[in-house]
């Protein structure tokens, strides 16, 4: 069907530096405890964003509905979903109103466990907003997190993703309004708001910078995306702007389960349309439209199911029919048949270059492991020859211990016969041992002092005698 063509919009996104905010998730002692407390924060400041994408995504937005109205199908981002992949529950407390006081700077204080002289000292005014300068902040992270003071370090990094990934405005800036959402802690709503508010917004004027949590919407759109390897095969081959008007009901990811146990919102009261309040303005948007997306979840819609009528089918391409494309149709995904991609002679030289840098760090690598591999062998024969001879030398201690000690008691406690002594006397004179002195050898004192007590006894044997 011809759905005929308007004129795309020339659109661009705040998108704040986040590279020291990706520094400062790496301080993060106990990633598990931190999200427990703040979920999937990390996974969303931390997402990379496919470039262009989003950029074709929002040339499908309806205004008067409010949504994204398709070929085939419309699409619009829902509270319950928002919810799921921030894994934030959409709090009972009241939203953002934009009403709210200025917090106090003993309130801002005790939240972030700093001085309040230091609020106050860095309280500056920017854009028309008062709030804090990043750097002021990431300082403050950067330190806490060295000096292990968890809960501070903490405190700081989440209100930092706050002021510069969820609720981004003026850049390295941390204003009032993400301040306020910090200390109430029930972002969803406004950052739906933001959303819907912005997009509206640059749509009625024709293009222009759109400001809202750029990584939540990515995440949300790509989690319908068909997950196929035919459809990401494609990737490389057929711009953003084709694949998306290839693709009809029966590749859409409609329905997660696990939105199954969330308490749907798709009215206001009596009223169809639900308010949405976002950080600049308000806007309402239709959550009926997109209950196919959560399964016709209230008991009076049925079960849950994510089949489409025939007349809300034909109503949609009516709907498109007279809203146009902003692309020309494409045969359905199935059917588009693609060349093999070539690279170019440079590209191939590129990839040829890396890979001979990735076998020559892994040559590197392996030589490594090799010669600690020696070097921890040569320490565990070391380790076994000194083992050995500590043993060695533990025996021979202990048969010393054993073997008698010689000393002149125990000499004289034989009974060697006098003449014997005498004997032994004369032929120590003359410069000779006999046996029983042969144990003294190494200690000639010792043995001239045994010579000197045999003397002596034979002296005092011979006058006991006469």
């Amino acid at each position: 069907m011809d759905y005929g063509r308007r004129n795309t919009k020339k659109y661009s996104f705040r998108c704040s530096d986040l590279k020291e905010l990706r520094k400062l998730s790496s301080f993060v002692l106990d990633p598990l405890n931190f999200k427990q407390h703040h979920v999937k924060l990390l996974s969303i400041f931390s997402a990379d964003v496919v470039e262009g994408l989003l950029s074709v995504l929002v040339q499908f937005y309806d205004p008067i509905y409010s949504c994204f109205t398709f070929s085939y199908y419309q699409l619009m981002p829902m509270l319950e979903e928002y919810a799921y992949r921030l894994g934030i529950a959409v709090s009972s407390r009241v939203p953002f109103s934009g009403l709210e006081e200025i917090p106090r700077s003993h309130l801002i204080a005790e939240a972030l466990h700093l001085k309040k002289s230091e609020i106050e000292a860095h309280w500056v005014k920017k854009g028309g907003l008062f709030g804090f300068p990043s750097d002021f902040l990431i300082k403050e992270a950067t330190g806490f997190s060295q000096a292990s003071s968890v809960d501070t370090f903490e405190s700081i990094f989440v209100l930092l993703i706050y002021g510069l990934s969820l609720f981004p405005n003026i850049d390295d800036f941390v204003d009032v309004n993400a301040i306020r959402l910090f200390l109430v802690g029930n972002p969803v709503p406004t950052l739906l708001g933001d959303m819907y508010f912005s997009l509206h917004l640059r749509n009625s004027k024709g293009g222009g910078t759109i400001v809202c949590c750029i990584p939540l919407l990515h995440k949300w759109f790509i989690s319908h995306f068909p997950q196929t390897l035919a459809f990401m095969e494609k990737k490389q081959c057929l711009r953003w702007s084709q694949r998306l008007m290839s693709l009809t009901n029966d590749h859409i990811v409609w329905y997660d389960p696990s939105l199954s146990s969330l308490e749907i919102i798709d009215c206001y009261g009596e009223l169809s349309n639900v308010p949405n309040i976002g950080t600049q303005g308000r806007i309402n948007n239709n959550p009926a439209l997109a209950r196919r997306q959560l399964g016709k979840g209230r008991p009076e819609l049925g079960p849950r199911i994510c089949v489409a009528l025939e007349a809300y089918t034909l109503w949609v391409k009516k709907r498109a029919l007279e809203l146009k494309m902003p692309y020309p149709c494409e045969r359905p995904m199935s059917m588009v048949v693609v060349e093999p991609l070539t690279l170019p002679n440079q590209d191939v030289e590129v990839l040829e270059d890396a890979l001979a840098k990735m076998k020559q760090e892994k040559d590197m690598w392996e030589e490594r492991f090799r010669a600690l591999s020696k070097k921890h062998e040569e320490l565990q024969l070391e380790s076994k020859d000194k083992d050995a001879l500590i043993e060695l030398l533990e025996d021979r201690v202990t048969k010393r211990q054993r073997e008698p000690k010689c000393n002149p008691k125990g000499f004289l406690s034989r009974r060697i016969p006098l003449n014997t002594l005498q004997t032994g006397a004369r032929r120590v004179a003359r410069g000779g041992f006999p046996p029983y002195l042969q144990v003294g050898q190494e200690n000639c004192d010792r043995h001239w002092k045994l010579i000197e007590f045999i003397t002596k006894m034979s002296k005092v044997h011979s006058s006991s005698t006469s």
